[in-house]
C-alpha cells in the first residue's frame, strides 16, 4: 500500500514539477539573454579597438555549443551550401577536392566531367587567386568558400603549376555537382557482386537497388558485398531504405528516442523486398559511422547477413537540420537510435566530460543484447564485426611518404610524363617505375625519423643521465650506424606496402576514384575474406555457421 501511495504521488506531481523546471528554464534563458546582449552592447561602445559583433557572435554561440556534443553546431548563411552537400549531395562549385600543403591550397582530385576536370585542372595545381581575390594565406575552407557558388555562374582562378614558369588563368562555369552515391559496383570472380557505397545522400537507397538488380539480371550471383569502409553515413531513410532491399517489409529497423514526442519516432520497412535470400557481407571499419552502422547493425541483428572488418565508429546520434534567423541554420542532436536488437551504438557519452574537459571511448562492453537467431551482441560500442580482421598498420617510412605528398608528387609527375596506362586492374608498379620514384624521394632529399631512432634518442638521454654513456659509447655507436644503414634500405624492405598506395595514386590520375577502388581489389583483405566466407570455400558452411543462433 505504501509503494502504492508513493507512486500515486509520483503520478500526481510529475506535471506539476516537470512545469516548474520548464518555468525554471526559461526565466535562465531570458536572464542569460538579457546578460549576453549587455555585455555585446557594452564592448560595442567601450571596448578599445573596433569589433566585429557578427564575429563575436559566431565565437559565443560556438564555445556553448562545443559544450554539447561535436555534432550539435551553428551554421552561418556563408556555409549553408555544405548543408546541402551533406544532404543531397550536391553544390554549386567547381568539383574537386581541394588540400593545403607547402603552403598553399592546390587541387587534389578532380571530379572526372566536372569543371575542374573539363578545364585541365591537375592534382597539384596551386590556387593563387579566385576571382582577383589572393589566396595567400587562407584556409581550405575560406578558397572553398570562393569557389562555390551558383550553378552557370563562372569563377576564374590562377593557377601556379610545377614545370610552368607562367601563372595559367582559367575561367570555369559552375555546375551542380552531385556526387555519386556509389562511386563502382561490379561481379567479382566467384559471381560475387562488389558494391562500394561512400555515403548516405539523397537517392542512395535508389542507386544501390538500381545497382544489384542490374548485376543480377545478368548474372548468376552467389553472393553480394556491400562495402561501407569510411563511409560515415548520411540520411537515415535511405538507410532503412537499403535494408528494405534485403529485410521483409514491415520490419522495424531503427527507432529514435529524444527529449519531446515528436523525436520519438518508428521506422519500418515499406516495401516488399529484392531479396531476403542472398547470401550478403558486409565490409565496415572504425571510419563507419551513422547511417553505415544502422545498415550493418541492422542486417546483424535480422541475422540477415555476416559483417566483416572492424568495430564500427559508435555513433547513434540523430541530428536536425532547424531554420534559424536571418537565413542561418542549426544542426541538432535531437535523439539516440536503437536498432532492432533495441541497442543504441553511441560509445561516448558527451554529457560526461571529465576534469580536464576531455572525453575518452570505453572500451568495456556494454549490457548484452541478442539478434534474431539469440547471438550476443553489446551495446554501446559501435558494430562488433562477426569476422573480425586486423587492420594493417603502415611502416614509418610509408607514413611519412604519404603524409609529406612524396607519393602525391611523384604521380603528378608520372601523370605528366605518360599519356595513358594500362586498365587499373592491369596496370602494375614495375622495377623501372619503382626505381624512377626512389630517385625522385631521394633528390627531394626526403627525411624521415624512424621509430627506432626515437627509441635510440631515448636510450642515449638514459644512458647519459644514470651514468652509463662513457662507458658503452661504442657500443652506442655501432648501434646508431646500424640503423642507419638499415634505414637507407627502408624504401625496399617496404616496397610491397609502398608500392600499393603509389599504385592507386598513379591509376586515380587516369581513372579517378573509380579506378582507385578497382586497383586495389585484388589484394584487400577484408573483401577476399569476405568473399571466401559467400563462397564457401574453405568447405564448409561458414557463411550459415556464423549467423546461426545459439539455440539451434
Amino acid at each position: 500500500m505504501n509503494k502504492f501511495r508513493f507512486l500515486l504521488l509520483v503520478l500526481l506531481f510529475s506535471p506539476i514539477l516537470s512545469f516548474s523546471q520548464e518555468k525554471q528554464n526559461n526565466f535562465e534563458i531570458s536572464k542569460s539573454i538579457d546578460i549576453y546582449n549587455n555585455v555585446l552592447r557594452f564592448l560595442n561602445m567601450n571596448y578599445v579597438d573596433e569589433i566585429n559583433p557578427a564575429e563575436l557572435n559566431e565565437t559565443a554561440i560556438n564555445a556553448m555549443l562545443k559544450e554539447l556534443d561535436p555534432y550539435t553546431v551553428f551554421i552561418p548563411e556563408s556555409e549553408i551550401e555544405d548543408v546541402r552537400l551533406l544532404t543531397m549531395g550536391e553544390y554549386g562549385g567547381i568539383g574537386s577536392v581541394i588540400q593545403f600543403y607547402d603552403g598553399n591550397v592546390h587541387i587534389y582530385e578532380p571530379y572526372e566531367n566536372f569543371p575542374a576536370h573539363k578545364a585541365g585542372l591537375l592534382p597539384g595545381d596551386a590556387i593563387v587567386e579566385v576571382n582577383g581575390v589572393d589566396t595567400k594565406g587562407k584556409t581550405v575552407s575560406e578558397v572553398s568558400e570562393l569557389l562555390k557558388g551558383q550553378p552557370n555562374s563562372q569563377v576564374t582562378l590562377k593557377i601556379s603549376r610545377e614545370g610552368e614558369k607562367d601563372v595559367i588563368t582559367k575561367t570555369l562555369t559552375r555546375e551542380k555537382i552531385k556526387i555519386d552515391n556509389i562511386p563502382y559496383y561490379a561481379v567479382l570472380d566467384g559471381g560475387v557482386a562488389y558494391i562500394s557505397l561512400s555515403q548516405f545522400t539523397k537517392d542512395a537507397a535508389k542507386e544501390l537497388k538500381d545497382a544489384f538488380l542490374k548485376m543480377r539480371s545478368e548474372n548468376d550471383l552467389k553472393g553480394l558485398v556491400i562495402d561501407l569502409r569510411g563511409n560515415g553515413g548520411g540520411l537515415l531513410n535511405e538507410a532503412v531504405d537499403i535494408v528494405n532491399i534485403f529485410v521483409p517489409k514491415d520490419k522495424l529497423v531503427v527507432y529514435t528516442k529524444g527529449k519531446t514526442p515528436e523525436q520519438n519516432r518508428n521506422y519500418y520497412t515499406k516495401h516488399e523486398p529484392e531479396d531476403v535470400d542472398i547470401p550478403l557481407a558486409i565490409l565496415v571499419n572504425e571510419a563507419s559511422a551513422s547511417a553505415s552502422e544502422i545498415v550493418s547493425g541492422s542486417i546483424q541483428d535480422f541475422d540477415r547477413g555476416v559483417i566483416v572488418g572492424q568495430r564500427t565508429f559508435g555513433k547513434g546520434l540523430v541530428q536536425n537540420i532547424l531554420p534559424m534567423s536571418y537565413n542561418t541554420q542549426m544542426k541538432v542532436t535531437v535523439s539516440k537510435y536503437y536498432i532492432p536488437s533495441k541497442r543504441c551504438i553511441q560509445e561516448i557519452d558527451y554529457s560526461k566530460k571529465s576534469k580536464n574537459d576531455t572525453l575518452t571511448k570505453n572500451d568495456t562492453l556494454g549490457p548484452q543484447f541478442k539478434t534474431a537467431n539469440g547471438r550476443i551482441v553489446y551495446e554501446g560500442h559501435g558494430i562488433q564485426p562477426d569476422v573480425k580482421i586486423e587492420p594493417e598498420m603502415l611502416s614509418t617510412i610509408t607514413a611519412h611518404l604519404y603524409a609529406q605528398n612524396m607519393i602525391f608528387k611523384y604521380a603528378n609527375k608520372f601523370y605528366k610524363e605518360h599519356k595513358s596506362i594500362a586498365k587499373p586492374e592491369e596496370f602494375e608498379i614495375t622495377d623501372e617505375i619503382y626505381n624512377d620514384f626512389v630517385k625522385f624521394v631521394e633528390d627531394k632529399e626526403f627525411k624521415y625519423t624512424s621509430e627506432s631512432e626515437k627509441d635510440f634518442e631515448e636510450l642515449v638521454k638514459t644512458a647519459k643521465m644514470e651514468g652509463y654513456y662513457d662507458n658503452i659509447k661504442t657500443h652506442l655507436d655501432v648501434l646508431e650506424n646500424e640503423l642507419k644503414n638499415h634505414k637507407g634500405n627502408d624504401l625496399f624492405i617496404n616496397r610491397e606496402e609502398i608500392e600499393e598506395i603509389l599504385k592507386m595514386e598513379i591509376v586515380g590520375r587516369y581513372y579517378f576514384q573509380k579506378g582507385k577502388i578497382i586497383s586495389t581489389l585484388e589484394n584487400d583483405k577484408e573483401l577476399n575474406r569476405a568473399i571466401e566466407i559467400l563462397l564457401n570455400s574453405n568447405g564448409e558452411n561458414e557463411y550459415e555457421t556464423l549467423l546461426r543462433g545459439i539455440n539451434n
